[in-house]
């Protein structure tokens, strides 16, 4: 009995310890809670009393630095078109209806149809089109737009009308430039932005199965019946496009009605509406300032800085947030009905935008037609000059070029190869053509190329009506049969360097810093200088011509895609890539940021950025003065919103995700003033020394490539 009583004291003494204990750790855990609560509260007391400098002084930067690159774009037009004025070569200002007009006429009368001359007529014609493609370009008012698309297409057309003469003349004097070995006449013209490949038929051998170019790498092969006959073939390669335009304009305005057709509510629906406003008037006045707000913010969000609307933001306590969010998601949900409804399956990232009920027609958001043009036709040979007594003599016709009927109709009726007679007619049908075309050099193709048939009358690129096509990597050349003769291109996968897995913005210097991005299947580096870029990358190979030069931003741009080198996204680029969503102002606005820090910055991504919603951003950051790689453990990271930006305690290779902040670190309304506080003093006076073309460069490419996003 005693040593139960004992026993009974001994575990009341250590029932009694153990409770005294975990109320002295809950006393403790609370003050703790209390401590870090008014430590929080402080902070964000704080961060509340300064947002509104904070947000002043970013916006005043942001706005200064937009009116001098506004002021310096509009001074370098007013030079451009002085120059422009000044120039004294003989051609005409495009921008200039009367001389543009009347350099049209004079080159449409012109008779001359030797082939050196008509290349050099339409180098100068490819210039102007050049020009009126920067001048529309720069956005001019509507009419004057419709006047410089109209002129394009004139030039455009008349340019291709040259060739076509200089190609007939080429064929009537077929017979005197004939090949001793093969009794035909093959021929090779080319210049920097053309390549014509001739061939007549003059020997009519039925054994002859096909020619190749060798020099230039273009080939084809005739069926029988085309082999015994006067005919001429053509491969026109132009380096330049002038039949994308036509397929992008109408897809663009289908998508366009498309989205108005679902927007827009059906009569009855109105009525409707309308009768239940007469009923809950007081509701539906309330709902409209929403509405109204939601609107502007998305319609101005590109016109003036994201700052502004965030400021906007904080009074109407994330009110446009959400009305953003809402009005976006209206709009995923439409497009994703109409994918549905024209592909009768569930939507995914790679399904196409435009009206899907032809699937042969190529959807030029998802597809990027590469290394121009090859016109593949067939043509009627000319009649050929004879010697009769000393005397040259030859039928001359009036009709021009003509074009052999191959039978496209059935050939759009019907793809098998099998060669048969109709049976209403002696025309054989659908007879396969075949072609072989070696891969331009200029073009990086980071995977086998696909071929699209041009439709003259759908004004389309189509990828029906094309068979057999292999592709020889040693060789780096395509074959492939069509079923009659058409123009054609070479293809590839707008968005196949993505999603991106990894980017860096690391500065040089000055006004200097290295842009990397590491795609899905090559890494891309460009080099910022100011106002200029210049692309690296490790293969070299054929793209001398662009690796290694100093160009701006938008030509660097444009050089890159038609180079194969797609690294930029558009506002449709998300339905054919796997995204990480960002509320887009958010994101624009720390763009903008990290732009004008990126003299002394360092940025890099996060995994941890895909964890934390749409409303926040996480990214690595940190001082960086030496143009070298950044250690490991120098990186920070950083968690973004519109209210608020924080450092974390965290690093970037833990295991989950916390929210902490780090230890004597604040609150801050800007990412700007969050990287500020701790910088050094060179640090933020390279900051302050940062010219405003260099800002606006790398913010440029930011906003192109939309890293946070799309990684």
């Amino acid at each position: 009995e005693r040593l139960q009583r004992e026993a009974d004291e001994q575990r009341r003494r250590e029932e009694e310890e153990a409770r005294v204990i975990a109320e002295r750790e809950e006393n403790e855990r609370l003050e703790r809670e209390r401590i870090e609560q008014e430590k929080q509260e402080q902070l964000e007391l704080k961060d509340r009393e300064r947002r509104e400098d904070e947000l002043n002084e970013l916006r005043h930067i942001l706005d200064e630095n937009h009116s001098a690159v506004t002021a310096w774009e509009s001074e370098c037009r007013d030079k451009a078109k002085w120059e422009r004025y000044m120039r004294c070569d003989g051609s005409p200002d495009p921008s200039v209806q009367p001389e543009i007009n009347s350099f049209i006429s004079l080159w449409r009368e012109d008779s001359e149809t030797q082939i050196q001359q008509v290349l050099e007529n339409c180098a100068l014609a490819l210039q102007l089109t050049n020009e009126l493609d920067f001048l529309l370009s720069e956005g001019p008012d509507p009419s004057v737009a419709q006047q410089y698309r109209e002129t394009l297409l004139c030039l455009q057309s008349l340019i291709h009308c040259k060739l076509n003469q200089a190609t007939e003349e080429l064929l009537k004097s077929a017979s005197s430039h004939s090949d001793i070995e093969t009794g035909n006449m093959q021929t090779v013209v080319q210049d920097e932005n053309i390549t014509l490949c001739l061939w007549a038929n003059l020997n009519k051998n039925p054994r002859f199965k096909g020619f190749r170019f060798e020099e230039v790498g273009l080939g084809f092969e005739l069926p029988k019946p085309l082999a015994v006959i006067d005919v001429a073939v053509r491969i026109l390669h132009t380096r330049y496009d002038h039949l994308s335009h036509h397929s992008e304009r109408e897809q663009l305005q289908r998508r366009r009605s498309m989205m108005e057709a679902v927007l827009t509510p059906p009569i009855e629906s109105i009525a409707a509406v309308q009768d239940e406003n007469m009923e809950g008037e007081g509701e539906g006045e309330s709902s409209m300032p929403v509405e109204e707000d939601s609107r502007s913010v998305g319609s101005d969000s590109r016109k003036r800085s994201a700052v502004s609307v965030i400021s906007a933001k904080e009074g109407r306590k994330n009110s446009s947030v959400k009305s953003l969010e809402e009005g976006e998601s209206q709009m995923e949900e439409i497009t994703t009905a109409l994918e549905a409804d024209q592909n009768g399956s569930d939507s995914s990232p790679a399904e196409p935008v435009i009206d899907s009920a032809d699937v042969h027609i190529v959807d030029l958001q998802q597809f990027t037609p590469l290394g121009g043009v090859f016109y593949f036709d067939v043509f009627h040979l000319p009649p050929q000059s004879h010697i009769v007594k000393g005397w040259e003599m030859r039928e001359l016709l009036e009709t021009g070029l003509q074009v052999f009927p191959y039978s496209t109709e059935q050939s759009r009726a019907q793809s098998s190869t099998s060669v048969r007679l109709d049976e209403h007619s002696s025309t054989v049908a659908s007879l396969p053509v075949g072609v072989t075309v070696a891969l331009p050099d200029s073009i990086l193709f980071l995977e086998d190329p696909h071929v699209a048939r041009w439709d003259p009358i759908g004004q389309h690129w189509r990828a029906d009506c094309i068979s057999e096509a292999s592709y020889d990597a040693e060789t780096r050349s395509i074959s492939f049969k069509m079923n009659a003769f058409y123009a054609f291109t070479l293809l590839q996968e707008s968005y196949t360097n993505m999603p991106f897995q990894s980017w860096e913005l690391r500065p040089l210097g000055q006004d200097s810093a290295l842009f990397t991005i590491t795609g899905a299947l090559i890494e891309v580096s460009i080099t910022v200088k100011g106002k200029q870029c210049m692309l690296h990358m490790e293969e070299r190979k054929n793209l001398d011509h662009l690796l290694g030069k100093w160009m701006s931003p938008s030509d660097l741009q444009k050089a890159m895609r038609r180079a194969g080198i797609n690294i930029f996204v558009n506002e449709y680029s998300d339905k054919y890539v796997s995204i990480n969503p960002k509320d887009p102002l958010i994101e624009h606005t720390v763009y903008e940021q990290m732009a004008l820090m990126s003299s002394a910055v360092a940025f890099s991504w996060s995994c941890w950025n895909t964890q934390c919603g749409q409303e926040h951003l996480v990214l690595q950051a940190c001082e960086q003065l030496e143009a070298r790689p950044v250690a490991e453990e120098a990186w920070s990271l950083y968690l973004l919103g519109a209210q608020r930006n924080q450092h974390l305690k965290m690093k970037e290779h833990e295991d989950s995700f916390s929210p902490e902040l780090a230890e004597g670190s604040e609150f801050h309304s800007t990412f700007l003033h969050m990287l500020r506080q701790d910088m050094s003093t060179e640090g933020q006076a390279r900051v302050r020394q940062s010219h405003y073309l260099y800002t606006d460069t790398v913010q440029r490419l930011l906003c192109a490539t939309r890293v946070l996003t799309y990684s």
